[in-house]
């Protein structure tokens, strides 16, 4: 049965220092998930989490009721999940074969009241490719970030090729991808930190910055940046959730400030997503108790219930 804890979490990092309402709700789902993915459909209010171990999709109501399965295992060829969203009615979901012998990575679009495919983008490489995050623009232009590699990929709905958008060291194993309101601009959570581009160009904008770098999921909220920093040791004062301030034109990051530090019952957050002023993710993902190497579950006995948590998105 659902559980739903109210808590309240002083942020040290607030400058006015004050106590912050969290709501914490438990999920219904099998503990074994290993959720890389989280995407918030924001028309009916339900969640999708996909899962490294299980190579399908999970979905429930906001408030953790009526959990199920949206696809089922290797359903339209599903692998293990990575970066989701939705837009509209469709839910874009990346999944990989984690192996680099046969490697395939696959793009599925999804309408989320019918669970039925729209459609489907396949990559087969010599080389591991390792598509990681997307974000689709208002003409739907979709962007994907290869955490392996240095290139981002582009697909310009409804075609159904997928090109190669931008190939350059500065941008070298993106992870987090966001796009602007207007869509002009991308921002690549790389390990040079946050790179910003201008579409239009393909021209990367800033320079590079590594005490910006670590960020997994990334999203644009409200002409700033937000996003998750979950690379450093468990526990590490590094890691938490962070919003970047933007200058007026949206090309410069002027400073980063925590909103949310993340102590020992964070276990590797990676995605989130943004819902009526909202933010939401998984807190304990528990990917260090999952092999990739071996797709096998390292400690069946310490895995334990996925904790949602709702954190109102401070001014």
């Amino acid at each position: 049965m659902k559980t739903r804890i109210v808590v309240f979490i002083l942020i040290s990092c607030f400058v006015s220092c004050q106590k912050n309402n969290s709501e914490i709700i438990t999920l219904g789902f099998e503990k074994d998930l290993f959720p890389e993915g989280f995407a918030i459909d924001k028309q009916s209010g339900k969640i999708f989490l996909n899962s490294l171990n299980n190579n399908k999709i999970v979905t429930s109501n906001l408030d953790g009721s009526n959990p199920l399965n949206f696809i089922e295992h290797n359903q339209y060829g599903c692998l293990s999940g990575f970066g989701m969203t939705v837009k509209g009615d469709t839910l874009y979901a990346l999944s990989n074969s984690l192996t680099k012998k046969d490697n395939r990575s696959v793009l599925l679009l999804l309408n989320v009241k019918s669970h039925q495919l729209i459609d489907s983008y396949t990559i087969d490489d010599a080389n591991f490719i390792y598509l990681n995050d997307l974000a689709v623009s208002s003409n739907n232009e979709i962007f994907i970030t290869d955490s392996e590699s240095t290139r981002i990929y582009s697909i310009q709905r409804p075609n159904k090729k997928i090109e190669v958008f931008l190939d350059s060291e500065e941008i070298a194993h993106s992870n987090g991808i966001t796009i602007s309101d207007d869509n002009k601009y991308l921002y690549l959570a790389s390990t040079k930190g946050i790179r910003i581009i201008d579409i239009k160009a393909k021209k990367i904008l800033n320079t590079a910055n590594k005490q910006l770098s670590g960020i997994d999921g990334l999203k644009f909220y409200k002409n700033n940046l937000l996003g998750i920093v979950n690379v450093w040791d468990n526990n590490s004062p590094k890691n938490g959730f962070f919003k970047y301030y933007l200058n007026e034109q949206g090309i410069a990051i002027l400073r980063s400030e925590k909103i949310i530090s993340f102590g020992k019952e964070f276990k590797i957050p990676t995605t989130f997503d943004i819902f009526n002023d909202n933010i939401y993710f998984i807190i304990n993902t528990q990917i260090d108790n999952f092999s990739e190497t071996t797709n096998q579950v390292l400690d069946a006995s310490k895995l334990e219930p996925y904790r949602l948590m709702k954190f109102k998105i401070p001014h």
